[in-house]
């Protein structure tokens, strides 16, 4: 799919863009070791329209990658549920007793009620969802966070939307810390999740340990919100990494292109065995892409429905289109997406034809790790990875 999509401020995304896209593509590839710190830039975001809703740049901290949209609604607005199950076309009947887990930081204590409001508002009916902490108690949950409510809110409500029948598991680290989200993330191995989904991110090179590795389970992570760039943990190669795009739909028929904030491109982490494209010596992201704008979420603490973007969207989506298809156990990693053969690819995935990424390094511009449609390694791009669902024969 293609098209193109109206932001608050085009102007500004477009001389963006050409800076970025303008020239030849170079053999010289930086290698990026993570878009927290310093390189959380605001002003290009905030022009756009959107609004970070977590800006923890420590060193060993994860900062969730939801943004909020500034747009004034008296009520639901926003991409729902049916947009997204139809554009990609997803077989919703799918995915009972597979158990999608969302790993996340601190507590929200509405979090049942919220995903609550967000389902019967959508008719997704009632969820089979359980919240758990780090020590999988479903008791003695951290303290709570109103940031990272937002980006609980999100996950389990996108796992929703894309699998109304998947079992959702929410688990709470103690806080943001390197250390007690990866804890959260073996924990959910041992409550037994097939699918697990990170909309968060930071540093990038450090090794993942144990935490991410598991037989017979999913990984997927965000690939962050501030363009050209890898953060761990989506830059692992047991993990799927998830770019974003832009859906839109004009009359009956949904367009998409890349979703300009999307991070992507070459990391540090080392290029596995299944890789083959020039120009990255280490691990390419992304593998895939879905939706990062515009998206319709309810939360409480937030006073209720809001609009929302980020690829804190692209990834949980994607974590239920997993549970649609009920593979997790042979799908580790993005390696399934890179061995497809053409014609799988053109039939199982809509190829984004349309659209770049900013703070694209001057060496890579015009190319295929910043943007899309250009053919220079098959139909792939960073940003936008092999592409987006259509169906889930690709999953």
């Amino acid at each position: 799919m293609n098209g193109t999509i109206k932001l608050a401020a085009p102007l500004v995304i477009a001389v963006a863009l050409a800076a970025c896209n303008a020239g030849g593509l170079s053999s010289s590839v930086p290698a990026t070791g993570g878009q927290t710190g310093s390189a959380l830039q605001n002003s290009t975001l905030e022009a756009a329209g959107y609004r970070r809703i977590c800006a923890d740049t420590r060193p060993g901290y994860m900062n969730c990658d939801v943004l909020a949209m500034n747009k004034v609604q008296p009520g639901v607005a926003g991409l729902a549920p049916v947009d997204f199950q139809t554009a990609y076309r997803l077989p919703i009947t799918k995915g009972s007793g597979q158990i999608v887990a969302i790993v996340d930081a601190f507590d929200n204590p509405t979090a049942a009620s919220d995903l609550a409001k967000y389902r019967t508002n959508f008719g997704l009916g009632t969820a089979s969802f359980t919240k758990y902490n780090q020590s999988g108690q479903q008791s003695h949950y951290p303290q709570v966070n109103k940031n990272w409510g937002v980006e609980e809110d999100l996950d389990i409500e996108m796992v929703s939307a894309s699998c109304p029948l998947c079992t959702i598991y929410l688990i709470e680290a103690n806080d943001n810390t390197t250390t007690n989200l990866y804890a959260a993330e073996k924990e959910a191995v041992k409550l037994g999740a097939h699918v697990i989904s990170n909309s968060w991110g930071g540093g990038g090179g450090s090794s993942s340990g144990s935490a991410f590795n598991a037989s017979g389970v999913t990984y997927l992570a965000s690939a962050g919100d501030n363009g050209y760039g890898t953060q761990d943990p989506m830059d692992y190669d047991t993990v799927v990494s998830v770019g974003g795009t832009e859906l839109s739909k004009q009359g009956s028929t949904y367009k998409e292109q890349i979703w300009p904030f999307s991070g992507g491109g070459c990391s540090v982490e080392t290029k596995p065995s299944w890789q083959h494209d020039p120009k990255c010596t280490e691990r390419t992201a992304n593998d895939i892409s879905a939706v990062a704008s515009n998206v319709a979420e309810y939360d409480t603490a937030y006073g209720g429905w809001i609009v929302i973007g980020g690829t804190s969207v692209s990834s949980p989506l994607m974590g239920g289109v997993y549970g649609l298809a009920g593979n997790a156990s042979s799908r580790q990693s993005g390696k399934p997406f890179w061995t497809l053969s053409a014609r799988k690819l053109k039939h199982t995935l809509h190829d984004i034809t349309l659209g770049g990424v900013i703070h694209c390094p001057p060496s890579l511009a015009g190319g295929y790790l910043c943007v899309a449609g250009t053919k220079q390694y098959k139909t792939y791009s960073g940003p936008g990875g092999w592409g987006s669902p259509n169906g889930i024969g690709a999953f």
